[in-house]
């Protein structure tokens, strides 16, 4: 959830939710957060300080991030001092630091939302290191110091043991579906929260199903394929090696329905594999798209073009299906 999420907090009235931890600490934050998401429930808290992550990264000795641009700026205010140079690499505890916190002015706080999912999945990937699990329960014991929370050493140890026998595909991310606030709506700058989007999320992701809705037929397919040439903005972004192929299969979709689609510049990072990415946390539209593309993995995270419901970022893969795609255009 953006930190500028706009919510009512008791006592407060209108505000950003970031503010539930500053009046109240967790007790008021879990309340927001249980009202704000339909009444789920709330079973445990971490609060972590920002020296936690920077701890946490050097403890594992550091983590692989792919870095898609040149992120340099010096903030005097809070004495941080922010330099990465793009390109895959593997950073340090401060330099994690500074590309979780980078904020451009495109997208503020939304980018820095997608940049924590990216070190999240790296974070992943090197705690499942076979060189680091042993370490593990010493790690834990350390971070205890920049944590609170009422979570109990065997808890956290029993979660540990979860993580480890996830499987990198099962680890979904989403970011809370809404829009920026209009300059001329509020004097401060929100998150508003997209109702529609918030409740699709909590029943795809946490199977927390409301009355107002027919379940049964809501998520249909063949109702889903009626839809969502119409509904969904799905942007098309080429990482392989083939310069048209963003507009290719950007045409290609519009042919087959998909109305409301659109090329965005070029991912910085060529990749083996295609991606369909779930910006909105729409999971059975992702399937759709798949489906129609006949290829490519779905990436259950919110990292793709911040303004789509689905980017697609064409791997190498999108190559070898280039010939015959060039076939039906030529005949359409």
């Amino acid at each position: 959830m953006p930190r500028d999420t706009q919510v009512r907090i008791p006592g407060i009235g209108l505000a950003k939710i970031n503010e539930a931890n500053v009046y109240g600490g967790p007790k008021l934050a879990e309340n927001v957060l249980e009202n704000t998401l339909n009444d789920i429930e709330i079973d445990r808290y971490v609060r972590v300080s920002k020296g936690a992550f920077r701890e946490l990264v050097e403890q594992l000795g550091g983590v692989e991030v792919f870095v898609p641009q040149p992120m340099s700026y010096v903030d005097n205010t809070q004495k941080f001092n922010i330099d990465l140079q793009p390109g895959w690499q593997t950073l340090n505890g401060e330099q994690a630091e500074q590309f979780a916190r980078f904020r451009e002015e495109v997208y503020g706080d939304i980018g820095r939302v997608q940049r924590q999912q990216v070190l999240i999945k790296a974070l992943q990937s090197r705690v499942t290191n076979v060189a680091v699990i042993p370490q593990l329960p010493q790690i834990i014991r350390v971070m205890q110091k920049y944590v609170d929370t009422n979570l109990t050493f065997q808890e956290m140890l029993a979660l540990i043991g979860f993580s480890l026998d996830l499987e990198r595909d099962d680890l979904k991310m989403v970011m809370l579906p809404g829009k920026p606030s209009s300059r001329n709506e509020y004097l401060a700058s929100y998150w508003i929260i997209d109702k529609a989007g918030r409740d699709r999320v909590l029943e795809q992701y946490f199977d927390i199903k409301l009355d107002k809705f027919n379940y049964d037929n809501i998520y249909n397919p063949m109702e889903v394929n009626e839809i969502l040439p119409i509904k969904n903005k799905i942007a098309v972004q080429n990482a392989s090696s083939y310069s048209q192929a963003a507009t290719k299969f950007a045409q290609y979709l519009r042919d087959q329905g998909f109305y409301n689609v659109y090329v965005v510049p070029d991912w910085s990072d060529k990749q083996r594999f295609t991606q369909v990415i779930v910006q909105g946390g729409d999971l059975e539209s992702a399937e759709v798209v798949k489906n129609t593309l006949g290829f490519g993995n779905i990436e259950a995270a919110s990292t793709g073009e911040i303004g789509s419901d689905l980017t697609i970022r064409l791997g190498e893969d999108a190559v070898n299906t280039i010939n015959a795609l060039q076939e039906h255009l030529l005949e359409n």
